[in-house]
């Protein structure tokens, strides 16, 4: 396991921090009993959060893979307005504070679009945190498919970073971006498209088939 690079400069930080609190108060039994197990807390936490655990992903041609960690909570026919402008299946995953956060490639291709926009915080299981939050669009195209995912920021969630440029390559299962502290992918698949996951599946960042093409 390894920690994220997003999430190095916050941990240092957090020991930084507990260090220069300490020297001040002397190392007070204040600071043993009260600061000290608080910024415990935090730096355990963060570690937590920020992991990347091993995995050997195992890529094969027409399979969709699950872009991020979590709980599938909608499977539905959608009208999807930014890019298509059609009819698409939508395959929502939202994201715990616990799971795991990187966002990964569901397919390879070459990346046609990328965009960011401001907006609310919304809880991320809320239908309208789709279109009204915080939120980052790819859109990936092989000889085959074409799939749109969308990394949403939730209530806690307050940074969406993505690691996509318009016309590079994508490989399946290499990472897109990263969201911080809660929240929620959404894929956006050709009508037709076999979904192999049903609601409340939980599912595996590059391990686990979304579907297939």
């Amino acid at each position: 396991m390894k920690i994220h690079k997003e999430g190095r400069s916050i941990i240092k930080g957090q020991i930084f921090l507990l260090i220069v609190v300490g020297i001040i108060s002397n190392f007070n039994t204040n600071f043993l009993n009260f600061t000290l197990p608080i910024f415990m807390f935090l730096i355990l936490f963060s570690t937590y959060f920020f992991r990347i655990p091993k995995r050997n992903f195992k890529i094969e041609n027409g399979k969709i893979y699950s872009p991020c960690d979590g709980k599938v909570v909608v499977i539905e026919e959608t009208t999807e307005s930014e890019y298509f402008k059609d009819k698409r299946l939508q395959v929502s995953i939202f994201m715990s504070p616990l799971n795991v956060h990187n966002n990964l490639y569901p397919i390879s291709g070459i990346i046609e679009y990328v965009k960011y926009h401001p907006g609310k915080y919304l809880f991320a299981w809320n239908p309208k945190s789709s279109t009204e939050n915080e939120r980052n669009t790819v859109v990936i195209k092989n000889s085959d498919i074409e799939i749109l995912c969308r990394q949403i920021a939730g209530f806690l969630a307050r940074r969406i970073v993505c690691y996509s440029k318009k016309s590079k390559n994508a490989s399946a299962t290499n990472e897109l971006g990263f969201i911080k502290f809660g929240s929620r992918v959404d894929l956006f698949l050709p009508l037709g498209t076999k979904i192999h996951t049903k609601i409340n599946d939980n599912v595996t960042g590059g391990i686990s088939i979304i579907g297939t093409y």
